[in-house]
Formats: structure tokens, C-alpha cells, sequence
């Protein structure tokens, strides 16, 4: 069974915004910052609502029996909805296990509303047991279900109040943690068009998350020590062979 670590990265739906907000004739910038003044007006912040988000980059990493492996999906170039087809066809072939951060309370919903909102398909992944009799007792969708492993959820005991950030929890495990820049840079970033910028942000926080993931896999008991010191080191090496800036500075920032 293989393993895919998965994360996104988004930006202010402008044309949606534009449109609740009767924004018309500005650019996207100050539109874009005009939705974060109008929600922190209304709630205190500026995170937007999970309908109002739209992806710029998905990142994953890929956990097989043999080898393990990080890449962002698409082009720098690719438009949304590619981006989005691309995550629910994998899924369709391969219907691997899926593991987030906080993946259940932001990056799936956001997916649900963008793959929604474009009309793509994605029957694997909302699957419960109509067709397959076994995803009626393990899904993709249901929460305590193990298809879809949300590590903050289930390390919080489903227990909002002790969720805690992905960044924190890397580095307590001696993990590097925020690498570049944070999601609240994002927008910047890509007005200025520096999406491969994101695309690398986004790869080393997904590679954070396989990492908790090795450590939570240790601490239940499906890795012994020394399977757990062996996949690090696999992930070491793939680091290494990878020769990128961003994945090279993630592998000197690991503890050893």
C-alpha cells in the first residue's frame, strides 16, 4: 500500500470575491487585500473562509514499499483546476492512503469547493461503499476513519483546543519546520509571480509532514527503531539525489 503525504497552498479567489463584494475595476491585488480587510473586519483575521480559497500549488510526497519521493503536481504554469484534476486522478489509480496536517479542517474542503466550483470528477475519492464494499468501513471522507490520516486531528485527540501548528510540532521533533517564507506570504508571492518560490515552500512543508508522519508511525508500533532510522535515511538520500536548493536546505536543517 503506498502513501501519499499530501499539501496545498492557496491564494484569495479574486473572481468570486470580485463578484460578493461588488469589487469591480480593481486589480487583483487590491482586491485580493480587500477580502482580507472585510473578513478581519468581521472576525478578527484575515484567514479566509474555506470557499473563498483558491490553490496555487500541491505538493506531495510519496511513501512506497521501495522508495520515497517529493514533487509538486504540474507546471509552474498549470492552471487551477489542472492542478486539482491531476491530485483526484492519482487517487483514481492508485488509491493510496492519504496523510495531511490539519488536511480534514482546510486542504480537503478546499479541495471539495475547487474541484466543485470547476466540475471536476474525482468517484474514487468520494467513495463510502456503494461500489466497493470496503470503503464503507475505511474512507477517504470519514473523520476517525484511517484512509485519510489527519495527524493534527488524531495527535489532538479530535480535541480542537489542543491543535497545535505543524511548524512547532516539526521542530520539537528536531524536523526543520518553516523553511522560505509562510503561508501568509503567499499572496505576495504570487502576485509577484514567484510561483516555483511557492511550489519549494510548499515541498518542504509537505516533507515536514511525512516526517511527523515516520515519528507517529514509530510511536504506534507499525516501525521498530531501526525501520523508522531506515526511512529516514531513505529520505536522506532522495534529498541528496534530488541536488534542489530548497530540498538540500531541508536535508542540512535535519537533526540527526
Amino acid at each position: 500500500m503506498s502513501v501519499l503525504i499530501f499539501d496545498i497552498e492557496t491564494i484569495p479567489d479574486v473572481r468570486t470575491g470580485e463578484k460578493l463584494y461588488d469589487l469591480q475595476g480593481l486589480s487583483d491585488e487590491d482586491i485580493g487585500k480587500a477580502m482580507f480587510a472585510l473578513r478581519k473586519k468581521k472576525v478578527g483575521h484575515t484567514f479566509l473562509p474555506h470557499h473563498l480559497q483558491k490553490i496555487v500549488a500541491i505538493s506531495l510526497v510519496m511513501q512506497t514499499h521501495e522508495s520515497v519521493k517529493v514533487w509538486s503536481l504540474g507546471a509552474p504554469e498549470d492552471d487551477e483546476p489542472e492542478l486539482i484534476a491531476r491530485f483526484f486522478k492519482g487517487l483514481e489509480q492508485h488509491t493510496p492512503n492519504l496523510v495531511s496536517w490539519n488536511g480534514s479542517g482546510f486542504d480537503l474542503p478546499v479541495l471539495h469547493y475547487r474541484a466543485l466550483h470547476h466540475g471536476i470528477q474525482a468517484t474514487r475519492y468520494w467513495e463510502m461503499g456503494e461500489q466497493a464494499s470496503q470503503f464503507k468501513w475505511n474512507n477517504y471522507i470519514n473523520r476517525f476513519h484511517m484512509r485519510h490520516l489527519d495527524l493534527m486531528d488524531v495527535l489532538a485527540s479530535y480535541q480542537n483546543k489542543a491543535f497545535a501548528p505543524l511548524d512547532e510540532v516539526a521542530c520539537m521533533l528536531g524536523f526543520p519546520g518553516k523553511m522560505g517564507m509562510s503561508g501568509a506570504h503567499v499572496f505576495d508571492a504570487y502576485q509577484e509571480k514567484k510561483i516555483q518560490k511557492i511550489r519549494d515552500y510548499c515541498e518542504t512543508d509537505v516533507l515536514n509532514t511525512y516526517c511527523v508522519y515516520l515519528k507517529f508511525e514509530l510511536m504506534r508500533g507499525n516501525y521498530s527503531e531501526s525501520e523508522y532510522v531506515a526511512r529516514l535515511e531513505q529520505l536522506r538520500e532522495m534529498l541528496a539525489a534530488e541536488g534542489k536548493p530548497h530540498l538540500t536546505g531541508f536535508l542540512e536543517a535535519m537533526q540527526d
